[in-house]
């Protein structure tokens, strides 16, 4: 399918690949769209490919990493425009990022990105920041919030407290509630 000027949308993926100290896995782009930005691996789908597939293939020829898709962060569409004529349509891909757990490799920058690196929150939002698009930033602070919303809902479920022992209880003993 042709990418550029495209007759139809193009599905593809990203990947918002996350290590155990919350770094972003970041690619900086070798061709259009976006080239030379930083961005999230990805790009689209190959025929017969499920996306959590292609978010892995995607990811391990662009970094030499292998992941996980753990659940979805975003769906949206990417759409340029050639020149200031919006009926004509560079670029347009339907896309769904995902938030990933690294499962190993070794980091690399290969196929269509010239450079890969992860990156903290602070590196991307302070002082000498990366150059990130806006959309990107706030598709890793959802991710970031999915993986804290993750961990405060496991830590609240193993908080005992009187009440929780009370329901334990009655219901190990069939006992009903006391108004």
């Amino acid at each position: 399918m042709q990418r550029e000027f495209p007759n139809a949308p193009i599905a593809g993926v990203g990947a918002v690949v996350l290590d155990g100290a919350e770094r972003v896995l970041l690619v900086r782009r070798g061709q259009e769209p976006l080239q030379g930005e930083w961005s999230l691996p990805g790009g689209a789908l190959e025929l017969g490919e499920r996306l959590e597939d292609g978010v892995r293939r995607e990811v391990s020829e662009e970094t030499g990493l292998a992941v996980e898709p753990v659940e979805i962060v975003a769906v949206f569409d990417h759409i340029s425009h050639a020149g200031d004529d919006p009926a004509q349509v560079r670029f347009h891909y339907v896309l769904v990022d995902y938030r990933c757990r690294l499962l190993g490799g070794t980091l690399r920058s290969a196929t269509d990105v010239t450079a890969a690196r992860w990156a903290s929150w602070n590196e991307l939002t302070g002082h000498g920041a990366l150059a990130i698009r806006p959309f990107t930033l706030s598709v890793i602070r959802k991710a970031l919030d999915q993986v804290k919303e993750r961990h405060s809902d496991a830590r609240e479920s193993e908080i005992v407290t009187r009440h929780s022992m009370k329901v334990a209880r009655q219901a190990a003993t069939g006992e009903e509630p006391f108004p």
